[in-house]
């Protein structure tokens, strides 16, 4: 009896452990992507007010008189940067357990963001991106993905199918966390190997988004295999 005691009591602190190393690491990861999102923050406010001639735009000074490219930059810009905070609403089981009302609401606007006009203007600047066809395919491919990943988030959704559409959404907010990624390898390859501008461009052109989307599906795949 004793020993049965003994053993519930080693059972029930080491789920307790793992539940609090589990906390832990998720709050390091916000962390971690609270920072990214402030640095993307601080990149977006270099652009207010609206300036051409200033960060990423300057080397961009051959494109930037073509029909709508401005447009195109500035929704981007001025847009993309709200879809950053859905990781904390769309992906907190505190969120969506005890604030539904504010997660559905998210969820919308990170919905009506990417598919009206953070997809749509970053598909046209993929066009004339640097490091040419190699990167302009993977940008454009990128955008279309996340188009398509987050218009079938909601048609799930709405069709009540909540797993696929937590599956949907993962991959979808996969390449959205590729504002930070790309920056991230970006710095990280020029500190290692100082390589030339566009051979940059075409490497991190698919190394921002290619790594997450595999994550995101071994995340989704975790979860299938946790709830069979």
């Amino acid at each position: 009896m004793q020993q049965a005691i003994q053993n519930s009591t080693y059972t029930s602190q080491k789920s307790n452990f793992r539940i609090t190393g589990k906390r832990i690491f998720y709050a390091i990861l916000m962390i971690i992507y609270a920072f990214f999102s402030y640095l993307l923050l601080k990149i977006t406010l270099q652009y207010i007010p609206y300036d051409t001639d200033v960060a990423f735009l300057r080397i961009k000074q051959d494109v930037i008189d073509i029909p709508f490219y401005k447009i195109a930059f500035f929704t981007h810009v001025y847009t993309a940067v709200l879809v950053l905070p859905a990781g904390f609403t769309q992906f907190s089981v505190y969120v969506r357990r005890r604030l539904p009302v504010l997660h559905r609401y998210t969820g919308w606007l990170y919905a009506a963001v990417v598919v009206v006009l953070a997809g749509p203007s970053g598909l046209y600047m993929g066009i004339y991106a640097n490091g040419g066809f190699i990167s302009q395919f993977s940008f454009i491919l990128l955008a279309v993905l996340w188009i398509w990943f987050t218009i079938f988030a909601v048609i799930k959704a709405l069709q009540g199918d909540y797993k696929s559409h937590r599956e949907f959404l993962i991959r979808s907010f996969a390449l959205a966390v590729s504002a930070i990624t790309l920056r991230a390898w970006k710095y990280l390859l020029v500190f290692l190997f100082e390589p030339r501008p566009m051979d940059v461009y075409q490497i991190v052109a698919w190394l921002g988004w290619i790594p997450n989307i595999i994550i995101a599906e071994l995340i989704i795949r975790r979860i299938i295999k946790l709830k069979k």
